[in-house]
């Protein structure tokens, strides 16, 4: 099913064709209304009694498929909506079977799951044993119902309390990504707090110097006009100090790092619905070498890249990311390789995007998929001229399940104090 189409658990429809998705997910249990359907058209009742009989049916469908679309996701907000729905609906199963006969007892499993699904479970554990015993009270004075309501009995139990549990999860899935919401926002205002304190610290005192210096030059401007040259030469290079400790913050702001987009590809593909298998953490790079800050950087944007590429163009159902340090003859490589299974296999060509010094990685044409050749105009190009500028190298292909991403930067020895 394409990516239009899916629903993620706990969210509301945003497109009609997500919209009918869901109505149709709800719909296809309507099946079970064969028994009432069949009976006004085989049930030998007079006129009046099919018209108002058929009328009482889509009022029942309608108040079923609204309590079940509209509030299997919501809290009550809206009890009165959600508590009056389930009454009419009640009232309807009740009088239905009795004017009209016994194949409409199976309304009553149809009141047992909109229980479920708009009730707490609290009030849910109450109402379908209470639906499930009125049916049983109905169908006991009916002479043919005895099959019938036999059959009807554990449906009936056993549909209300599973779309009791399906509520369940839907309400926690909506809290969880309310709640993932809520700690982002707050590391957004955390950062905003550290950077505020980090550019008070860098500024606060060269501001304050260079704002007595001026005085002072301009003090000694008239009377002293060497010792005035000095303190604006001072104002220089106290100005030129502050902007230099401004740029190497706002760059340390700026620059990625694996753990970091790590934890943020994990979130970013289960939000859309595609399962993530990635390393808890980044690798070290080994014993005797470490990860430039830059190659850390490099990597951590390709990462983000190829992730940004899988949720939005792949159509994937699973991505698998990896962290491996590779042996090369030019020395250990820390290799970062993401693959999907979405629509890999199709599209148009692409090739090697880059080489910095590892033999073997230059040249050469594979195909690539509808994710990475939509990108890789712009994104992809970005990111061989970021990672071969730190002598590392790009590829992409597509693989047996669909496409893959290969991004590798040099390990440099560690220096020694």
């Amino acid at each position: 099913m394409s990516e239009t189409y899916t629903i993620p658990v706990g969210q509301r429809p945003k497109t009609r064709q997500q919209s009918f998705a869901k109505f149709v997910w709800i719909g296809v249990w309507l099946a079970f209304m064969g028994a009432p359907v069949s009976d006004l058209i085989d049930g030998g009742h007079a006129a009046g009694a099919v018209v108002l009989g058929a009328l009482g049916l889509v009022a029942f469908v309608a108040a079923y498929l609204t309590n079940v679309f509209r509030h299997t996701s919501r809290m009550l907000d809206r009890r009165g909506v959600a508590v009056g729905l389930l009454g009419f609906q009640f009232v309807l199963a009740v009088v239905l079977p009795v004017t009209m006969g016994t194949p409409w007892l199976v309304l009553f499993v149809y009141v047992s799951v909109s229980a479920g699904a708009a009730l707490p479970l609290a009030w849910a554990r109450v109402a379908i044993p209470v639906a499930t015993g009125v049916m049983f009270l109905v169908g006991f004075h009916q002479e043919d119902a005895g099959d019938l309501l036999t059959a009807l009995v554990f449906p009936a139990l056993l549909g209300g309390f599973a779309m009791s549990g399906v509520r369940q999860l839907v309400r926690t899935t909506v809290e969880l990504r309310e709640a993932r919401a809520t700690v982002a926002e707050l590391a957004a205002n955390e950062e905003r707090l550290r950077l505020a304190r980090d550019l008070h610290d860098l500024l606060g005192h060269s501001l304050s110097l260079i704002t007595l210096k001026s005085e002072l030059a301009g003090r000694m401007l008239p009377v002293r006009p060497d010792k005035a040259a000095e303190q604006i030469a001072d104002i220089e290079r106290v100005s030129r100090q502050a902007l230099t400790d401004v740029r190497e913050a706002v760059t340390g702001y700026r620059r990625p790092t694996l753990p970091g987009e790590l934890a943020g590809a994990r979130t970013a593909l289960a939000v859309a619905g595609i399962t993530p298998d990635l390393p808890a953490e980044a690798p070290c790079p080994s014993a005797g070498g470490e990860l430039s800050e830059e190659c850390e950087a490099a990597l951590a944007w390709s990462l983000r890249e190829a992730v940004t590429n899988v949720v939005r163009h792949s159509g994937a159902r699973r991505c698998v990311v990896a962290l491996t340090r590779r042996e090369t003859l030019d020395g250990p490589y820390l290799e970062l390789t993401v693959e999907d299974d979405g629509q890999g296999g199709h599209g148009g060509r692409g090739g090697h995007a880059g080489h910095g010094g590892h033999r073997g990685q230059g040249g050469g044409g594979t195909a690539v998929g509808g994710a990475a050749g939509a990108a890789h105009g712009n994104g992809l190009t970005g990111l061989s001229e970021r990672l071969t500028t730190v002598g590392g190298a790009l590829e992409t292909d597509s693989s047996r399940r669909g496409f893959l991403l290969t991004a590798r930067v040099p390990i440099r020895p560690r220096q020694e104090n």
